[in-house]
């Protein structure tokens, strides 16, 4: 049994006299079937020991010149390959940490990247923004805004943007201006579409409103992101 709960009731307040939108919205919550975590997937088998070689003869004291020397030294056990960019994805050399969304209404988050390991969490709600933090094979780490989550198949997700209003009240401007008029105002726990992003605000659609608001009132953008 998969434990759920419901998020903070949501809406849009647009000014001018038009009516309040509402949305529910839910949270995942942990199972509470007390189930032991499945075993972690087995380790891949440790690669094999060169052969040692035979003794050979101390070599006559001559300089090769046909490179045979190069060719040697690069071959060498002691080579190292270079290192990985842990700020990119194993699987897709994407950047990470990077944001996505919930492709369908429903998302099981796994203790591990397997349908082996046991469903912790369970996303009930479809456009979310989901964050992700590492790639394995098939599976992805991600969190919710509340720092919850785990490994979820790729085929949840969706590259779409999207984000989730942080602040009480966020006020959509004209334009992506302190001073310009206010349009309309959401509140915390509305998912929004993005349209851009500039490096302070982003232009978002919410039940067919857009407007621009200030990235610090928004979770699913990074600082200073842009998005075209």
């Amino acid at each position: 049994m998969t434990g759920r709960v419901g998020w903070a009731l949501a809406g849009v307040l647009v000014l001018g006299g038009i009516p309040a939108l509402g949305q529910e919205v839910t949270r995942p919550m942990p199972r509470p079937d007390g189930l032991v975590p499945a075993a972690a997937q087995p380790a891949p088998p440790p690669e094999a020991a060169p052969p040692l070689a035979a003794p050979s003869p101390a070599p006559a004291a001559t300089t090769p010149t046909d490179g045979t020397a190069a060719a040697a030294q690069a071959a060498s056990p002691t080579s190292k390959a270079p290192l990985r960019d842990p700020n990119r994805g194993a699987v897709t050399n994407l950047p990470l940490p990077r944001y996505v969304s919930l492709k369908g209404n429903e998302g099981n988050a796994r203790r591990g990247p397997g349908l082996t390991h046991r469903i912790d969490w369970v996303f009930t709600r479809s456009g979310m923004p989901l964050k992700i933090t590492a790639e394995y094979e098939n599976w992805r780490r991600v969190e919710d805004a509340e720092g919850v989550g785990g490994w979820v198949h790729y085929s949840l997700l969706s590259g779409v943007r999207s984000v989730l209003i942080a602040a009480d009240i966020a006020e959509f401007h004209s334009r992506p201006q302190a001073e310009s008029e206010v349009i309309f105002k959401a509140e915390r726990n509305v998912v929004g579409w993005v349209q851009e992003c500039e490096a302070d605000w982003c232009r978002i659609s919410v039940d067919g409103e857009r407007g621009w608001v200030e990235k610090a009132s928004l979770w699913g953008v990074a600082p200073g992101e842009v998005v075209e």
